[in-house]
């Protein structure tokens, strides 16, 4: 019966933690991306307690309903897409890495890329959400300001006193 109260107590914490994040994206947020991973497969590995602590596949249902609740965009991306084997600068495929690998270089530009924000990057492309507010496709390179741009106005920085 302890045992029984104390993993009902973990169930009923998890549940809480992912309802209340759920709601805070969708609140905050117009559309959420998501990769789908093979949570199955993922199960098999040496990282099936982790998964299954994570409780991913509930959490993204939760996503899933509370985006179609409020109104919200909700992308759902493929799980053979290689997003974190791709250059989110080049779109140039570099290949499988190990897990271990938090940082690499690319080849083709030499770029050193995150794991982890090189395929947030790579999933944004994918869902159709990297975009400038006027809808115009995001530069893979940072541009500088042009010259009108550069500076502040001289007349807006007068302070009366």
């Amino acid at each position: 019966m302890k045992v029984a109260r104390a993993h009902a107590r973990v169930a009923d914490a998890r549940r809480d933690f992912h309802h209340q994040l759920s709601t805070a994206l969708i609140r905050d947020n117009q559309a959420v991306a998501v990769e789908d991973l093979a949570v199955k497969g993922l199960t098999r590995t040496r990282l099936a307690k982790s998964i299954h602590d994570a409780g991913w596949s509930s959490f993204v249902r939760m996503l899933e309903y509370k985006a179609r609740l409020y109104g919200r965009e909700f992308h759902r991306i493929g799980r053979f897409t290689p997003t974190s084997q791709t250059c989110c600068l080049r779109d140039v495929k570099d290949g499988p890495k190990p897990l271990h690998i938090r940082e690499w270089q690319c080849r083709a530009c030499g770029a050193w890329l995150d794991r982890d924000i090189n395929a947030a990057i790579n999933i944004a492309k994918a869902a159709g959400l990297a975009v400038t507010a006027c809808r115009a496709q995001v530069r893979p390179e940072p541009v500088p300001a042009q010259r009108g741009e550069a500076g502040t106005h001289p007349k807006s920085c007068v302070h009366k006193v």
